[in-house]
């Protein structure tokens, strides 16, 4: 459970995090396979990962990390668009679309992939108190490699394969609840729908009346303990760039998903996980603008 300082936000005070939940031990020990899930100001991620996202005017741009090996970096879910602190709004280039349709196995089999393959990243404002006109910008990061998260995403894909009736269904996954626990009462998701995404599998079925009458869809809210990487102290900041420079890397093998059918209990050991492999990008990925070489971006108030 994250522990915040400063005053109450039920009190009228300006609650922030504080980085008391998570010992210096375990930041530098590196152990991704620790964090389930993470929660850190934008400003703070733009800063701490330039290879990886680049804010230059009104464009931020999502990038595969040319220092490291293919596969890398993170994979940004929206809708193309963000109020960076409900101010600036913002176009992104090189995102995952929110909201998909799947039409073939082999689009269901590229799609489950770039889910699982690296750390999903959703940006979220969020009003300390409720009637405050004051945003701040969260990015939320989902460790797809840690067992429990890995584990949930897969068996809601199993278990609506399983359970449909019709050949068209609709899965969607929610992490607006882990969110909202994490902030203190009164706290205020103004967004909090950019915190799911879904996909929708239609095939060539002309009258799949389960699905159109809503018996072939559901909704999986992920659950897991957020990590709080919220900090403006120096050395802890530069022991959480090497944390997410760690979930970062690339994996180093793949599993095989050669149809949209599957075990609903994943065979895939944990050693495996955190070993395995990265899908090559989906076409359901907006391609990013030219890597610049100079971010705009400045540092976080403290």
């Amino acid at each position: 459970m994250a522990v915040w300082s400063g005053s109450d936000a039920s009190a009228g005070g300006s609650a922030r995090p504080s980085l008391t939940s998570v010992s210096s031990g375990e930041l530098q020990s590196l152990r991704t396979c620790n964090c389930e899930l993470a929660l850190l100001p934008l400003r703070q991620l733009l800063l701490l990962q330039p290879d990886s996202f680049q804010l230059q005017g009104d464009t931020m741009a999502v990038l595969s990390p040319p220092s490291r090996r293919p596969g890398g970096g993170f994979t940004v879910i929206s809708d193309g668009s963000l109020y960076v602190d409900g101010q600036r709004l913002c176009r992104l280039a090189g995102y995952f679309k929110r909201h998909v349709e799947l039409n073939t196995h082999y689009d269901y089999k590229n799609y489950r992939e770039t889910i699982l393959g690296r750390p999903l990243v959703f940006f979220v404002n969020v009003r300390t108190k409720y009637n405050s006109s004051k945003e701040k910008t969260y990015a939320l990061l989902v460790n797809t490699r840690h067992p429990k998260i890995r584990r949930q995403i897969e068996n809601g894909m199993n278990s609506i394969i399983s359970s449909v009736f019709g050949e068209n269904y609709k899965l969607k996954f929610d992490f607006q609840d882990a969110v909202k626990k994490f902030f203190p009462s009164g706290a205020h998701l103004v967004n909090g729908e950019n915190l799911c995404f879904s996909y929708e599998f239609k095939s060539d079925a002309l009258f799949d009346f389960f699905y159109w009458f809503g018996i072939s869809k559901d909704t999986v809210s992920v659950k897991g303990k957020v990590l709080n990487l919220s900090s403006t102290n120096t050395e802890k900041k530069e022991m959480i760039m090497k944390f997410l420079d760690k979930m970062s890397e690339p994996n180093l093998r793949s599993n095989s998903f050669s149809d949209r059918k599957f075990s609903v209990t994943s065979r895939t050991s944990v050693d495996d996980v955190f070993n395995g492999n990265l899908t090559p990008q989906s076409s359901f990925m907006e391609s990013p603008f030219t890597v610049w070489s100079i971010s705009a971006v400045q540092e976080p108030e403290a």
